[in-house]
C-alpha cells in the first residue's frame, strides 16, 4: 500500500479533491490517502500561526512520520498539485539510504505576493519540503514537541537531520514548479506554488488545462 499524505487547508478544499482524484485516476497499485487536516490533529499540533505562514499545513507536514508510527515510508505532498503519472514510479524511487528525499530546487524566488495575497518569502532549500518521500524510521526526529516548537527554517531545511548526506535527491518532473521552469512533456507532478488556474489571476497559467480537465474528470465521477 503506498501511502499518501496531503496538505489540506481549509480554505480550498476542492484542492485536495482534485490532487486526490488525479493520483488515483494514474495509480497502477493501491493508495491511501490522507488529509494533513488541523481540526483532526487537536491536541497534536498545537503551533500558533505563523504571520509567514502561507497554507494550514506549512509546518503540520512534519508530523507525517510521527502520524505514520515511525514505521515505513510516506509521501506528502502540498496541495497545490496534480497528478500526470502513476505514483507507483515516484514510490520505486525510494532509497533506505536516505531519511527523506525530495526534488532539489534551485531558484531565486521572486518577491512579493502569491495566491490570497499570502506573502511570498525566499530561504534555502525553498520548496524542497513541497514533495517529500519520508523513510519515517530515520525521522524520529520530528516528535510532535519538535515539530511544535523548532523554527519555521529549521523544519524545512532539515537542520533536524544530523547530516544533509541524509536527504536524497528526486526528478524534477516529480515537483515542476509552474512558472520556475519551462514548459516540458515529461511532467510527472505539476505544482502551482505561486497560484493555480483555480484564483483569476492565475487562470492561464502553464498546465492550467491539465487542472481543470482533472476537476471535470472528477465531476463525472
Amino acid at each position: 500500500m503506498i501511502k499518501v499524505f496531503l496538505g489540506f487547508d481549509h480554505r480550498a478544499p476542492v484542492l485536495h479533491a482534485v490532487l486526490s482524484h488525479s493520483i488515483h485516476k494514474f495509480a497502477s497499485r493501491p493508495v491511501a490517502i490522507a488529509p494533513v487536516m488541523l481540526s483532526q490533529l487537536n491536541g497534536i499540533f498545537e503551533r500558533e500561526r505563523n504571520p509567514l505562514q502561507s497554507t494550514d499545513f506549512s509546518f503540520s507536514r512534519f508530523l507525517v512520520p510521527y502520524l505514520c508510527n515511525y514505521e515505513g515510508w510516506a509521501i506528502f505532498l502540498d496541495n497545490d498539485m496534480v497528478c500526470l503519472d502513476d505514483i507507483a514510479k515516484l514510490w520505486e524511487l525510494r532509497d533506505e539510504q536516505y531519511a527523506v528525499m525530495c526534488a532539489q530546487h534551485d531558484y531565486e524566488v521572486k518577491t512579493g505576493l502569491k495566491f490570497l495575497g499570502e506573502k511570498q518569502t525566499s530561504y534555502e532549500k525553498k520548496n524542497w519540503s513541497s514533495m517529500l518521500l519520508l523513510n519515517c524510521s530515520r525521522c524520529r526526529a520530528l516528535t510532535p514537541d519538535f515539530v511544535n516548537s523548532a523554527s519555521g527554517l529549521d523544519l524545512h531545511q532539515f537542520k533536524w537531520l544530523p547530516t544533509e548526506s541524509l536527504i536524497g535527491e528526486l526528478p524534477i518532473r516529480w515537483n515542476y514548479l509552474v512558472g520556475v521552469y519551462p514548459p516540458q512533456d515529461d511532467v510527472s507532478m505539476v505544482h502551482y506554488t505561486d497560484g493555480g488556474p483555480y484564483y483569476t489571476d492565475y487562470r492561464h497559467v502553464d498546465f492550467a488545462e491539465k487542472w481543470f480537465d482533472l476537476y471535470e474528470d472528477m465531476k463525472r465521477v
